[in-house]
């Protein structure tokens, strides 16, 4: 099988990854989408300070997540009510995705307490979270010591779906239990503010990434923060979108990869992608069985459409079955990776304009 065409019109051997400046990158999400991305990542990030003698892999200078907090359920949602502090799950999920030791603070970030009066049912993470939040008296603060990764706003938020026929729904968890078509979602309070940092590490990103994660209660969210959009959309970055591989249930049933952007488009009030990565391997009879039977799919890679709205897309081998469908980290990331090297190096003097018509992987064959 030949090698398919690479952006740029390059196949074959991987390009050079040119080290005299390292990339800053801004991951915005939630739930396990992000953590999944995260993981891939931190692979590339440079392991000490210094800018001198790194290896070819190490590329990434700063790694930053920007994270929804708008979960109501599960323990979070009981640390939200009873602490009155921000729901700390999908934040716990990135701090472990991006430690050195991942395998054991996993392991110790989700231990969940079976017994206890109140501690049953919290996770250790949580717990760690919220001692720390005491300590500093500030939750954003409690997440900065933790590492680099910003919650989407430190306003206490809930989420409100308005539906196809006119109807609302108030609560992340009600949302996703709902069985309507969600046409529009809003935040409650509307006009919130992101934290200082995060417009900051927008604004110096080389990469940014929107998703995977849940379309309406992951990854709008973060768009409807006031500033957060405009900033998205003002920073010189490769912006990119990392399109789901499923819809749904009771979210984004019936959706294709389009129909993904388009939402995202509506909710930022106008175009912020100039990439997105697609998945291009069709799940096993088996997988497709198991998601049938809540009502899910694959989601259709309509390209032409993709293409229609300005946004390019870059097809992959990216999913990978463990009795669920996810993402395969390591292929997303070296793809992230070479979109922003590729738009750096047309954006120097001399060079290209324009980006690559594409619906090639950067790396996959």
């Amino acid at each position: 099988m030949s090698s398919p065409q690479r952006p740029g019109g390059v196949s074959g051997t991987r390009m050079a990854r040119p080290t005299n400046r390292s990339l800053n990158v801004v991951a915005i999400g939630g739930g396990t989408g992000l953590s999944t991305l995260l993981k891939g990542l931190k692979t590339y990030v440079i392991p000490s300070l210094t800018q001198e003698c790194i290896p070819e892999k190490h590329v990434v200078g700063e790694l930053s997540a920007v994270v929804t907090v708008s979960d109501d359920g599960g323990s979070s949602g009981r640390l939200r009510k009873e602490f009155n502090m921000l729901p700390p799950g999908d934040i716990r999920n990135c701090i472990v995705a991006l430690s050195e030791d991942e395998a054991l603070l996993s392991r110790l970030f989700q231990h969940r307490f079976r017994q206890g009066s109140g501690l049953e049912g919290h996770s250790f993470g949580n717990l760690f979270l919220a001692a720390l939040t005491s300590i500093t008296s500030d939750f954003a603060e409690a997440v900065r010591l933790s590492a680099d990764i910003f919650p989407a706003t430190t306003s206490n938020i809930e989420l409100e779906a308005v539906m196809e026929d006119g109807t609302r729904v108030r609560g992340e968890t009600m949302i996703t239990a709902s069985k309507g078509r969600i046409k529009e979602l809003v935040l409650v309070p509307p006009d919130v503010k992101p934290l200082p940092q995060t417009l900051e590490a927008i604004a110096s990103a080389d990469l940014i990434t929107i998703g995977p994660g849940s379309l309406f209660t992951s990854l709008i969210p973060n768009l409807l923060v006031h500033g957060i959009a405009q900033a998205i959309v003002d920073s010189p970055a490769t912006k990119v979108y990392v399109c789901n591989l499923m819809t749904q249930a009771n979210e984004s049933l019936g959706l294709t990869a389009a129909d993904h952007i388009r939402a995202l488009d509506q909710h930022a009030g106008g175009r912020i992608f100039d990439y997105a990565l697609v998945n291009r391997t069709p799940a096993s009879p088996d997988l497709k069985a198991k998601y049938a039977l809540e009502g899910a799919s694959q989601i259709v890679a309509d390209l032409d459409a993709i293409e229609e709205m300005g946004v390019c897309p870059v097809l992959g081998e990216y999913l990978e079955e463990a009795g669920v469908a996810r993402h395969n980290n390591e292929r997303v990331a070296s793809d992230l990776i070479d979109l922003a090297f590729q738009s750096r190096d047309r954006d120097q003097p001399g060079s290209p304009q324009g980006r690559p018509a594409t619906r090639s992987s950067t790396t996959n064959t």
